[in-house]
């Protein structure tokens, strides 16, 4: 006689997405890139893609400067950053004029820092590298966007998406966008805390319910139950995402969390377009 057990009584095991993970690789390959546009994975991680020496070149010149805060009516708690953000600037599901102005005071603030080396270029061009169109700064009216920012979310983010075919009216960008993602990359890091929280989760009308007031984020209960993965950031990593999946950064803890920040589009004609 044999005893077996039903199904009934087995351990719940929740189920798992196999494409629902992070790859990392020594560059962002066009294997890389195409499986995080096609899903095959959440997000792409590559270490060292900046030096220690470049990361403390960047953090000591900024150390030096004043921080600006997003916009502090819609984001709370608040972030930091050094350079323009365009989310601060949307007006009637476009840009407002104060966005173009506020550029000329970016360009002029990032070159004051005299740095060796142009980070975001040298961002780009490495993100660009194994990618047949490589990678640009996107226009929009033929005008160039701003190419990045310095983020400082000490407090966290909260759970939000971002997704400019959803934050605009029509598109953003002179070419439209079939793909997005997020870069980041880190100068410096806390001992504890500043995940990146990822959740197998996209859009739906019923997650305004979930909506903070006045707010771009969510409360935390919009993604109960769905699929969740933890980035830990490294000093001098890279990090792609695709950020129309739900995700949040948590609260740091012992030291600052900086990094350099652009927003990503793969772009119909098959380029990467940049923006911030």
């Amino acid at each position: 006689m044999t005893t077996g057990t039903s199904a009934r009584d087995m351990p719940h095991i929740a189920p798992h997405d196999p494409f629902f993970r992070v790859a990392t690789g020594h560059a962002f390959t066009h294997r890389l890139l195409s499986g995080l546009a096609a899903g095959r994975y959440a997000a792409v991680r590559v270490p060292g893609f900046f030096s220690s020496e470049r990361c403390e070149e960047i953090l000591t010149a900024l150390e030096r400067r004043a921080f600006d805060s997003y916009g502090t009516t819609r984001v709370q708690p608040p972030v930091m950053r050094f350079g323009v953000g365009i989310s601060d600037h949307m007006a009637d599901g476009g840009v407002a004029d104060s966005y173009w102005e506020a550029l000329e005071g970016h360009s002029l603030a990032w070159r004051a820092l005299d740095l060796s080396f142009d980070p975001f270029a040298v961002c780009r061009e490495a993100l660009g590298a194994h990618w047949p169109g490589g990678a640009a700064v996107g226009r929009r009216g033929g005008r160039q966007l701003g190419d990045g920012v310095a983020r400082e979310p000490n407090q966290g983010f909260l759970v939000h998406f971002d997704d400019a075919s959803r934050e605009y009216a029509e598109d953003l960008l002179d070419v439209p966008l079939i793909g997005q993602f997020a870069f980041n990359l880190y100068l410096s890091v806390p001992p504890s805390g500043g995940e990146t929280v990822l959740w197998r989760h996209r859009w739906q009308p019923e997650d305004e319910a979930y909506r903070l007031p006045a707010s771009y984020g969510y409360d935390e209960a919009v993604v109960r139950g769905a699929e969740s993965l933890e980035i830990t950031p490294r000093v001098g990593e890279a990090l792609l995402i695709d950020p129309r999946n739900f995700h949040a950064v948590r609260p740091s803890r012992g030291a600052r969390r900086v990094a350099l920040g652009f927003a990503v589009g793969l772009a119909s004609s098959g380029q990467l377009l940049t923006w911030a």
